[in-house]
């Protein structure tokens, strides 16, 4: 029983909004999981009905959606007398709207691909709830044992899959070549519902034009010259499943259109026939370039980009995560040279120092080479390619002292702060202008916080 005087706070109930099947699986499994009480409707239209029929604390709503959008969904409310907190969900293209409808009751607004730590503290305002009752903290998730990450930056990506995974999102894997996009997409697989049906893989930059289309969707026979009989595409291999479209942005505008399609309804054409079949297949989607340069460009569609991107999962380079290159170059070692192998402490050195542009694909082959290059167990600098040997700097190069590193520290931290101001405190921006990924900048934000440092003073 509550204590004499103390009431225990009622759950706050959230209505989610949104025509985007996997929007709202992401959204109602994590705030179920923070013990929030949601229902979950895909209209404007339903919404108002909702809204009629019972009590919310907050609505969550898309901004885009066919019918009733969610700022008509919002000035409906108001007309109605209808006063719940409403945040609004929105596309990049949408940000002016979003921020008009503020002045129409909107108490803010979170542009895609939403971070659930902004949309948690979010609603943990709106509803006066710094802690929903009921919540149990719960470990993080153990990683496969394929897996081998040490990094804060990379157990953070790890962290957020296990959040996403368990939902029907979509998810944009996004991050440099060879950082590990393809692993990533395992593990999100392995953390889903669907970790029994199949995996499958397509490299879209792999196959010709010409037969990418056959690939992914399959072909009657006839349907063209070689096509001597009927193909399954991947899509209906990965029906109850997870499909994986690496290098995504490879596509063709024509190809596009009909994947578009398919996030849509869930339905697609065999090459050669006019009959719908339909796939139930969860859709990971990859790519080293930006997307939204591309949408900016012209090369790639803008309905389709925000579709696949429900949910980002960015990967930094090997370069923001050194924690990582010594543990991923045993583990290589240990696999290649069956455990017959060990590093030089020079060695170490020349690894941890270099800047591995080619990321872990390019420290899987410098391993593979210093094995076949060594006469015994032990790995010399010799052995390694020799911009990876040479990486070791000069005595001359090297902080002498504490100071040195101090001042070096101080000397990035007025450079966060200025490239912050000139943005606006927009993380996105900044981590562009200064050339890091936007993880890797909310990391470094964090460590001088807990230093004592106000970054976000204005």
């Amino acid at each position: 029983m509550p204590e004499s005087g103390k009431d225990i706070p009622p759950t706050p109930r959230i209505l989610i909004v949104d025509d985007d099947p996997g929007q709202r699986s992401l959204l109602n499994s994590f705030l179920k999981s923070q013990a929030f009480d949601t229902a979950v409707v895909d209209s404007g239209e339903r919404a108002l009905e909702a809204l009629r029929a019972g009590h919310f604390s907050m609505m969550i709503s898309d901004v885009r959606m066919p019918g009733l959008s969610g700022l008509e969904t919002l000035r409906q409310a108001r007309k109605e007398k209808i006063t719940v907190p409403v945040l609004l969900v929105t596309a990049f293209t949408d940000v002016r709207d979003a921020v008009a409808a503020m002045r129409d009751g909107a108490v803010n607004y979170l542009a895609k691909p939403i971070d659930l730590d902004e949309l948690l503290a979010t609603v943990q305002h709106t509803t006066g709830i710094s802690k929903p009752v009921g919540l149990v903290n719960s470990e993080d998730r153990p990683l496969p044992p394929y897996v081998i990450a040490r990094s804060p930056l990379m157990l953070a990506v790890f962290r957020d899959a296990s959040r996403f995974a368990p939902s029907e999102v979509r998810v944009l894997i996004t991050g440099e070549s060879g950082v590990g996009k393809e692993v990533l997409a395992d593990v999100v697989h392995d953390w889903s519902s669907r970790a029994t049906g199949p995996m499958v893989k397509v490299n879209c930059a792999a196959i010709p034009e010409t037969l990418l289309e056959a690939e992914l969707f399959g072909h009657e026979k006839g349907a063209f010259t070689g096509a001597h009989a009927q193909r399954i595409g991947r899509f209906e291999e990965a029906d109850a499943g997870t499909i994986f479209l690496d290098e995504i942005a490879e596509m063709s505008p024509q190809l596009q259109a009909k994947l578009l399609r398919v996030t849509q309804n869930g339905t697609f054409q065999r090459v050669g026939s006019n009959r719908e079949i339909r796939t139930n297949a969860r859709i990971l989607a990859a790519s080293n370039k930006n997307l939204e340069d591309e949408v900016k460009n012209g090369r790639f569609r803008e309905d389709l980009f925000y579709r696949l991107n429900v949910v980002e999962l960015n990967i930094p380079p090997l370069r923001e995560r050194r924690e990582d290159i010594l543990p991923l170059a045993s583990h290589f070692i240990t696999e290649i040279a069956k455990g017959r192998a060990r590093f030089s402490d020079t060695v170490v050195a020349c690894l941890e120092q270099y800047s591995w542009p080619g990321n872990v694909r390019e420290l899987r082959n410098a391993m593979e080479r210093a094995v076949l290059l060594a006469r015994s167990e032990l790995i010399l600098p010799t052995h390694l390619p020799t911009k990876v040997r040479e990486a070791v700097p000069s005595q001359a190069q090297t902080p002498t002292s504490s100071v040195d590193a101090q001042q070096l520290e101080e000397i990035e931290r007025q450079a966060i702060l200025q490239a912050l101001r000139k943005h606006d405190f927009n993380r996105t921006e900044t981590a562009r202008a200064l050339g890091i990924s936007r993880r890797a900048l909310i990391y470094k934000l964090q460590r001088f916080r807990n230093a004592g440092y106000a970054i976000d003073a204005v």
